[in-house]
């Protein structure tokens, strides 16, 4: 297995983890799925960045949202082209 195909099996369990059997179709769950992502989030970019919270900040500014924005676009762009 490539490491692009493990890494999208981990995001695709984490995912799952993530949303732990709540219901995507429920507003009051869609909230408080993305509460857990933004923990999530937070918490992993501070242990990787030693917990210095203003490389946290640049990491997730300069690094995090650039990458979700290009794979967002690359899954509309797939969709599209089906």
């Amino acid at each position: 297995m490539s490491r692009a195909s493990r890494d999208t099996e981990l995001a695709r369990t984490a995912g799952m983890v993530l949303i732990d059997g709540r219901d995507i179709n429920n507003p009051d769950d869609c909230a408080s799925i993305m509460i857990t992502l933004d923990h999530l989030i937070a918490t992993v970019i501070l242990t990787v960045m030693d917990r210095d919270p203003k490389k946290a900040l640049i990491m997730f500014t300069e690094g995090t949202v650039p990458q979700v924005e290009k794979r967002i676009a690359l899954y509309a762009a797939n969709k599209r082209g089906q």
